[in-house]
């Protein structure tokens, strides 16, 4: 039986406008983890051809947001730190994973990747740091 309270932190988290403008599909959201899908188009490349930067760390950041909220807690980025290793052009489909890797009080860890679905190259890593404030959006 699903738990009406996980229902509606993911539903809240679902309804990013900011991932729905980009075209990314959350499809999983588990206590310190997400995965995020994007569909590259031509609209999201910069003047070399390339999917622009700002789209893949924006979509490490939807994943990044979903991982660190998923408990219902609000959870804002302190810091995001980025490495772009590989190009992706129009046509890939880019996936993003965020996973939990230390929480200390309010402030957790994650470390995300971004990687090409089929040939699972890796096109950015990132590392981010989180501060969970004394709030819920979804009540415990």
């Amino acid at each position: 039986m699903e738990d009406p309270r996980q229902r509606a932190i993911e539903e809240h988290i679902r309804g990013d406008a900011y991932a729905a403008t980009l075209g990314a599909h959350i499809e999983a959201i588990g206590p310190g983890y997400s995965r995020v899908r994007l569909t590259v188009t031509q609209a999201m490349c910069n003047f070399h051809g390339t999917v622009h930067g700002g789209v893949i760390f924006g979509l490490g950041d939807i994943a990044f947001a979903a991982a660190s909220n998923s408990r219902g807690q609000t959870a804002v980025a302190l810091d995001v730190n980025i490495s772009f290793l590989r190009p992706a052009f129009p046509g890939d489909v880019l996936v993003a994973e965020a996973q939990e890797q230390d929480l200390s009080g309010p402030i957790g860890l994650y470390d995300i990747t971004v990687r090409r679905e089929g040939d699972g190259q890796l096109i950015a890593q990132s590392q981010a740091v989180v501060y969970r404030k004394r709030e819920w959006f979804v009540p415990e």
